[in-house]
C-alpha cells in the first residue's frame, strides 16, 4: 500500500513537470535571481555566468541578431553563422538571377573566395545591459503631458547612449519597458561583412510554403548560412578582400544525438514585439477593426505580386522576398482573429481589468490610478474606425514601391529641386542609386495593378473613417476603379523609370515635381495617415498614461502575475522542453513531437510549388541515405516541438540543451497557440524547429558540402 501510495505522490508530482510549459521572454541579466534555479530543475547544467557574463565568454556572444530582425548564432570557431531560410530570403533572391538562381537550386561556397557579399547585411552582437530607470524617470513629474514626458526622457536617452557608446564604437540603444515604467540600456556591436556561406533549394527551405506555414506536422529545410568577417585585429570593418573570418568569443558545439520527449530546451534569440499586457479593448480592436483589414490589404497585394511572378523567374525574383513576407504575417494575422476570438482573450482581459478597477478605486489608489482604464477603453472607441482605415492604407504602402514614393524617393527630389548647383551635385549620385535600387525590384505592370487595387480597396473599404482627400475625390470621379487613373499617372510620372529621373535631374523643375500625379497623391496619403484630430491626439495622450498606470497598478496590486516585460527586439532567454502535441493522423512519427523525411516525402506532389521536390531526395529516402545522422529509431529527423515562449524575431534562433549545445533552430509556431503574442497558453504554445541532424544531413549528404560540417564542433 505505501508503495501504491508513494508511487502516486511521485506521479503528482512529476506531472507538472512533463506538461508545464514555461512562460517568459527573460533578460539574461536576471536569469540568476529569477529564473536559473527552475531551470536546473529542468535539466540545465550550465551555470549562470556560462549564460550571460560581461567580463568572460559566454552563451550569448554565441548570438546575434541578423539584419536587424531575425536571429541567427555563431556555430564554428571562423565565424560560421546560422540562421533561418527565409531570414536570409531577401539577400540570397538579391544575389540571384535567371542565370544562377541560388534561391531556386540552392549554393553552397566551395571555399572563402566564393562566398558572397550582398549589398547590405549586418549582424549585431550584444555587449552588456544595465538598468537605468531610475536615471530616466528622475527627469519627469507627475504634471507633464505625454508629449512633454517623452520629449524630457528622449533628451536623458541621448545622453546614456552617447556615454556608453565609446566614440562611437558601439551602437547603443535605452528602451522602456513595462509600458515606460522601467528603461534599461543595451549595448551592441555591429558587424557589416556578412557574406553567404549555402543555402538549400527553396523547395525544402520553403517546403509547405503558404499552406504549411504556421502548421504542425512541419517538414521544412528553413535554414540558411553566412559567415562574419572583420579586419586582421577582429574589429568590425567594410567590406575588403582583406578582411578575415572572424574569431567568436564563443561558438555553438553542435549535438547530433537527437533528442526526445521532456528533454531540457532553452532558446536565446531577439523576439520582435508580444503584448501580453494589452487591454480587453485593445484587442477587441484588433479582432475586430484592425487584423480582417491587414488580412484583406495583405491578400490583395499578394494576389497582384503573384499574377507576375508567376509568369517569369526575372520577376519572381524581383517580388520573392516581399510576397514571402506579406504572406507570412498575412496568415499570422488571420490566425491571430481566429485564436484570439475562439478562446475569448477580450473577456479574460476584460475580467482581470475589472478586477483591477475595484482595487484602482479604493480611496487609497483612486487619486493616482482611478481613470486608468476608462480612459484606455475612451481611446479605443474613439479609433476602432481609424484602425481599421490606417491598416488597409498600410497594406498599400507595404505592398507596392509606390505607395509612399512621396516620402522616400520624392523627399530627395524635392531636396535636389531646392537646391544650388553645388548642392545638387553632391545629391545627384545617391539619387541615381536610390532610384538604381528601386527599379531592381519592381515590374510595372505588377505595380499599376497592385496600387489601382488597393487603391479600390482602401476607398471602399475604409469609410467608416474619412478616407484621404485626393482618393475621395478620385473615386467619385472614377467610380471606384482606379485602373484609368493609375495608368495615366505611371504615363505622366518623372518616378517610373531611371530615364525620367535622370532627365529630371539634368532639368529639375519644381513645378513639374509638384504637380507629378504619384507624388501629390501618396503625399495627400502620408499626410492624412499622420493627421490627428484634437480629440484623438487628447485621447491617445490619456491613454498613454493609463496604460503606463494600468501596467504599474497591475504589478503592484499582483493582480497581474506576469514578471516579465513585452518582447521588443531585445536579446531574451526563454527555456522549456521538448514537447508533443496530441496524435496526429497527418504525421507518421511514433511521437508527436517529430517528424521525419519519409513523412516530407509522403508530402511530395511534382510540380508543385509548395510541395515539389528535388529528385536526389527522393532517392536518399527510399534508400534510408541517411549517413550518420539518422536517428536511433532508424528515421531522419527533421522538425521537432518544443513549449517554448517565443514570438517573430525569434526566427534563426538556437534551440540549446542543458549543456549548451546547438540542437535545432526555432523557425515557427502553431496556429492554434496564434494567440501568444497576448495571452500564454500553457497547453497548446509549441515552436517549431529544424533538427539539428536535419541541417547538416542536407549539408553534407544531400549538398556534398561535408567542408562545412568540418568547422563545426560535433559532438553527441
Amino acid at each position: 500500500m505505501k508503495k501504491i501510495i508513494f508511487s502516486l505522490i511521485a506521479g503528482i508530482m512529476l506531472m507538472p513537470m512533463s506538461v508545464k510549459a514555461d512562460e517568459g521572454m527573460w533578460f539574461l541579466m536576471f536569469i540568476e535571481r529569477l529564473n536559473h534555479r527552475d531551470m536546473q530543475k529542468m535539466g540545465l547544467q550550465l551555470t549562470a555566468e556560462e549564460i550571460y557574463s560581461i567580463n568572460n565568454h559566454s552563451l550569448k556572444d554565441a548570438i546575434v541578431q541578423f539584419n536587424g530582425g531575425c536571429t541567427a548564432e555563431i556555430v564554428s570557431k571562423d565565424g560560421l553563422v546560422l540562421t533561418n531560410h527565409h531570414c536570409g530570403y531577401d539577400v540570397i533572391a538579391e544575389l540571384s538571377s535567371e542565370q544562377k538562381n541560388y534561391l531556386k537550386d540552392g549554393f553552397w561556397a566551395a571555399n572563402r573566395k566564393e562566398e558572397m557579399k550582398p549589398s547590405n547585411l549586418f549582424v549585431r552582437f550584444f555587449v552588456r545591459m544595465d538598468d537605468c530607470t531610475k536615471r530616466v524617470l528622475a527627469v519627469v513629474t507627475p504634471g507633464m503631458s505625454e508629449a512633454d514626458r517623452e520629449k524630457a526622457i528622449n533628451a536623458e536617452i541621448a545622453k546614456i547612449e552617447k556615454e556608453n557608446n565609446e566614440g562611437g564604437k558601439y551602437t547603443v540603444s535605452v528602451r522602456p519597458f513595462f509600458q515606460g515604467n522601467e528603461y534599461y540600456y543595451f549595448v551592441y556591436q555591429d558587424y557589416k561583412d556578412v557574406r553567404l556561406v549555402g543555402t538549400p533549394p527553396e523547395s525544402l527551405g520553403k517546403f509547405g510554403g503558404d499552406t504549411d506555414n504556421w502548421e504542425w506536422p512541419r517538414h521544412t529545410a528553413d535554414f540558411s548560412m553566412f559567415r562574419v568577417y572583420a579586419n586582421a585585429d577582429g574589429s568590425p570593418a567594410e567590406y575588403s578582400e582583406n578582411n578575415v573570418p572572424l574569431k567568436p568569443k564563443h561558438y555553438l558545439p553542435v549535438n547530433i544525438g537527437g533528442v526526445k520527449e521532456n528533454d531540457y530546451a532553452m532558446i536565446l534569440g531577439y523576439p520582435g514585439r508580444t503584448n501580453r499586457w494589452m487591454p480587453a479593448s485593445g484587442i477587441e480592436q484588433n479582432v475586430k477593426f484592425a487584423y480582417p483589414a491587414w488580412v484583406e490589404g495583405a491578400k490583395t497585394g499578394m494576389d497582384g505580386m503573384k499574377k507576375y511572378m508567376d509568369q517569369s523567374e526575372a520577376i519572381n525574383l524581383m517580388y520573392a522576398s516581399k510576397y514571402a513576407s506579406t504572406a507570412n504575417y498575412w496568415k499570422n494575422r488571420q490566425g491571430m482573429i481566429d485564436a484570439l476570438s475562439k478562446f475569448g482573450t477580450a473577456k479574460t482581459k476584460a475580467a482581470q481589468e475589472k478586477k483591477f478597477n475595484a482595487w484602482a478605486n479604493k480611496p487609497a489608489n483612486k487619486a493616482k490610478y482611478g481613470t486608468a482604464v476608462d480612459n484606455i477603453n475612451k481611446f479605443y472607441a474613439l479609433t476602432n474606425e481609424k484602425s481599421r482605415h490606417d491598416n488597409y492604407m498600410m497594406q498599400l504602402f507595404r505592398t507596392t514601391s509606390f505607395g509612399t514614393i512621396g516620402r522616400t524617393l520624392g523627399r530627395q527630389m524635392d531636396a535636389y529641386v531646392k537646391a544650388d548647383a553645388a548642392k545638387r551635385a553632391q545629391l545627384a549620385p545617391a539619387i541615381e542609386e536610390m532610384a538604381t535600387e528601386m527599379y531592381k525590384e519592381i515590374h510595372i505592370p505588377a505595380e499599376k495593378d497592385i496600387l489601382a487595387a488597393q487603391l479600390k480597396l482602401y476607398a471602399t473599404k475604409a469609410t467608416g473613417y474619412a478616407i484621404a482627400p485626393s482618393v475621395k475625390k478620385l473615386a467619385e470621379e472614377n467610380n471606384n476603379d482606379f485602373t484609368k487613373y493609375v495608368n495615366a499617372a505611371f504615363d505622366l510620372s518623372i518616378f517610373t523609370s531611371m530615364d525620367r529621373i535622370k532627365a529630371f535631374l539634368a532639368l529639375p523643375n519644381q513645378a513639374m515635381l509638384e504637380n507629378d500625379p504619384l507624388y501629390t497623391l501618396t503625399n495627400d496619403m502620408l499626410t492624412h495617415y499622420n493627421t490627428k484630430s484634437d480629440e484623438i491626439a487628447k485621447a491617445q495622450n490619456d491613454y498613454s498614461a493609463g496604460f503606463r498606470l494600468l501596467v504599474e497598478g497591475l504589478r503592484e496590486s499582483k493582480i497581474g502575475t506576469i514578471k516579465y516585460p513585452d518582447a521588443n527586439s531585445t536579446l531574451r532567454l526563454t527555456y522549456g522542453k521538448v514537447r508533443s502535441l496530441p496524435a496526429d493522423k497527418r504525421n507518421d512519427a511514433t511521437i508527436n513531437n517529430y517528424t521525419t523525411l519519409a513523412g516530407q516525402v509522403k508530402k511530395y506532389k511534382k510540380g508543385d510549388q509548395e510541395f515539389d521536390l528535388p529528385v536526389k531526395v527522393l532517392e536518399m529516402q527510399k534508400n534510408k541515405d541517411y549517413g550518420r545522422y539518422a536517428d536511433k529509431d532508424g528515421s531522419l529527423h527533421v522538425n521537432f516541438l518544443t513549449d517554448n515562449d517565443i514570438t517573430g524575431g525569434n526566427s534563426g534562433s538556437p534551440v540549446i540543451n542543458g549543456k549548451g549545445e546547438l540542437i535545432g533552430l526555432a523557425f515557427d509556431g502553431n496556429i492554434e497557440a496564434m494567440a501568444g503574442d497576448v495571452i500564454f497558453d500553457a497547453k497548446l504554445q509549441r515552436t517549431i524547429n529544424v533538427d539539428i541532424r536535419y541541417v547538416l544531413w542536407v549539408i553534407e549528404n544531400f549538398s556534398g558540402a561535408k567542408h562545412i560540417v568540418d568547422e563545426m564542433t560535433l559532438v553527441k
